[in-house]
């Protein structure tokens, strides 16, 4: 800090500061945030072979069974996470909202 400032006035420099380039929300978020590798879809990445069929898949499921387990899991309650009386449905919302 230099000594320069005149006597008897706040050292601290009240001057408003212009900021770089565009401040537009639009020229802001791309400029600072890079959205690039949330393009990239490698099929390298993708976990499934190339000749995965969903269709197939999906009709080979029991959905009776699947709804079951998914009612016996939000209602079965454990003791190191108490559910919201009896069930885990307002905590699943509450955690996607």
């Amino acid at each position: 800090m230099s000594n320069d400032a005149p006597a008897g006035t706040c050292p601290v420099m009240h001057h408003s500061g212009q900021a770089t380039g565009s401040t537009a929300n639009q020229h802001w978020w791309p400029e600072q945030l890079n959205l690039r590798p949330l393009a990239k879809n490698s099929p390298l990445i993708n976990p499934l072979d190339d000749g995965f069929d969903y269709k197939a898949a999906f009709e080979s499921l029991d959905l009776a069974a699947v709804k079951a387990d998914i009612a016996s899991v939000l209602t079965d309650s454990q003791d190191w996470w108490p559910a919201d009386y009896g069930n885990y449905g307002p905590l699943f919302i509450r955690m996607a909202w």
